[in-house]
């Protein structure tokens, strides 16, 4: 069927590939913590109309910039404040980078390569759930890959000289929407990859074609006008963010995300599933020069992923969703690699992703002790419900791969790689919409549901000891913490006004308050009842959260 490269074929496949991306993303209910973070971040910014400074809870948030905050903000103010707008610009940028990945494939390795990247990537399980998940990661991902595919279109041998430039102007463009995304890395990855290429090809003529000056104009312009607003509202900012959430978040382990030096490589491995057995030799390959070319795009993509990987490694910060950039450049680099492969070498590709899915659905013969893995804030009948998506997702594999695998015995090399594609999409879907059967644990929304019609919009509402980043997004309002810091520490100490230090300071205000809510767990419920004898009505509770009232 798409042997030919039929053109109706593709677009079909598109169109029920863009059903299957975006009718899922309000499946899940959001979970904490950065999906209810960035979720309500951009709801307060709708809410006050301050598109300047991020507030989380009412209070300074400067960790990251403002880019998706702002996309997500206007998704809102255009569609509502829902579980698929919040994630919508997530959504759309991984959407975007596979159509960019096929085209830029197609360009540099020929059609069939550009096609078979774009199986790659969008079949990827890393990819497609990172994807799907509101984080500020697929965003940046995507502007880093505008940047390394504008600096492969604009330096390839065949570029004629106004291409040449206007690539080079995308390629700024790109560098300061990373930038805005997520920070500095905007910079970092595509300079050192620059710098890294020309050590090792010697192609210094590079850098006399990098349009410094409309470049950089164009760069400030985008750049500078948040940064000298934000800085000129908060003269905390630059410190805060530039040292504190840069340069001591990469050397020292103060944000407690530390792990060990080959903590990504079976994240890359299980990440790029199921083409991991392609991995090794997609990367090989690339290493070779191409006669009779001046510019080598492979050298390129291998730099810039070996790049991402080693910088991340050697972070004292680390975090699964970190490498995501380096997945376009070798999906890349595997789809010029597969275009090249037999049926025979598919075939065997695809029988063994058959086989070792298999053990996978041996987990239904395992479901009776699944229970096992639960506890008090996660009830074994939560984890059992996952379990019942995780084994749907094994048996399509195994029906998916052995499609696969009967197509490639029938030298239909590339209508195999589309089922190996697809099924990896479909599975990868299942696992990740299944996770929605935890929500009643990792998610405020049921809980949420509880306080419907019980909660004043004007009555003072208390987190005592904890935040549920979810909680606020979903109720609609922020709350005053109460002997509660974490990542709010910066907003406290610019606006000590609106927390409360002290327990003590939060039992006296409770008493003398006419009406007052409060948020804490479970716990710490019980021991304020028995320590201090403090009036409160219980308005909703699970296993994690309770929401009290003063009678």
């Amino acid at each position: 069927m798409f042997e030919s490269t039929s053109k109706r074929s593709w677009a079909a496949l598109l169109i029920l590939f863009a059903a299957l991306w975006f009718g899922q993303l309000d499946f899940r209910k959001l979970v904490k913590p950065d999906e209810g973070r960035y979720a309500e971040i951009s709801r307060e910014m709708v809410v006050s109309g301050d598109w300047v400074t991020p507030r989380l809870n009412d209070l300074k948030y400067f960790e990251k910039p403002p880019m998706q905050y702002w996309a997500t903000a206007l998704a809102y103010e255009i569609f509502g404040e829902t579980e698929w707008t919040a994630r919508l610009w997530t959504g759309l940028s991984g959407f975007i980078g596979i159509l960019l990945a096929v085209y830029a494939g197609s360009v540099l390795f020929g059609r069939r390569a550009g096609l078979i990247t774009g199986l790659v990537l969008g079949g990827s399980l890393y990819y497609l759930a990172l994807g799907h998940i509101n984080t500020l990661d697929m965003g940046v991902s995507l502007f880093l890959e505008l940047a390394l595919i504008g600096f492969l279109m604009a330096h390839r041998d065949q570029a004629s000289p106004r291409s040449q430039r206007n690539w080079m102007m995308v390629v700024w463009f790109a560098m300061a929407g990373a930038m805005l995304s997520k920070g500095l890395i905007g910079l970092v990855i595509p300079g050192m990859a620059l710098i890294l290429y020309m050590l090792l090809t010697r192609q210094w003529s590079l850098l006399a074609r990098m349009h410094w000056l409309p470049g950089l104009a164009l760069f400030a312009l985008i750049v500078l006008p948040w940064f000298v607003l934000v800085s000129q509202r908060n003269p905390e900012f630059l410190q805060f963010f530039f040292i504190h959430e840069h340069f001591q978040r990469f050397a020292t382990d103060n944000a407690r995300r530390d792990g060990a030096i080959w903590y990504f490589i079976p994240l890359l491995i299980l990440g790029i599933t199921p083409w991991a057995s392609w991995l090794g030799s997609s990367l090989w390959q690339a290493k070779t020069k191409t006669p009779q070319q001046t510019f080598q795009p492979k050298w390129m993509l291998l730099i810039w992923s070996a790049f991402i990987f080693i910088f991340f490694s050697i972070s004292k910060s680390k975090l699964p969703a970190y490498i995501l950039p380096m997945f376009p450049a070798v999906a890349l680099l595997m789809g010029d690699h597969l275009a090249r492969q037999t049926p025979a070498q598919i075939a065997r590709h695809a029988g063994w992703l058959a086989l070792l899915s298999v053990p996978m659905c041996v987990f239904l013969i395992a479901l009776p002790h699944v229970q096992e893995f639960g506890s008090e804030e996660t009830p074994a009948s939560l984890i059992m419900a996952y379990a019942t998506w995780i084994q749907a997702g094994a048996v399509t594999g195994v029906i998916g791969f052995v499609m696969a695998w009967r197509l490639a015995r029938k030298n239909q090399a590339l209508d195999s790689l589309v089922a190996i594609g697809m099924t990896g999409a479909i599975v990868a879907s299942l696992i990740l919409n299944g996770h929605n059967e935890l929500a009643p644990s990792n998610s405020s929304y049921h809980f949420a549901q509880q306080l419907k019609g019980k909660i004043k919009p004007n009555v003072p509402f208390f987190s005592v000891n904890t935040y549920d980043q979810t909680l606020t997004f979903y109720l609609k309002r922020t709350m005053t913490l109460v002997n509660y810091t974490d990542e709010m520490a910066l907003g406290i100490q610019q606006e000590p006004h609106k927390a409360i230090p002290q327990d003590a300071t939060f039992q006296a205000l409770w008493q003398s308050l006419p009406e007052a809510y409060a948020l804490m767990t479970p716990g710490r419920y019980e021991e304020i009842v028995a320590q201090t004898g403090l009036p409160m009505k219980v308005l909703a509770r699970d296993t994690r959260r309770i929401v009290v009232s003063k009678p």
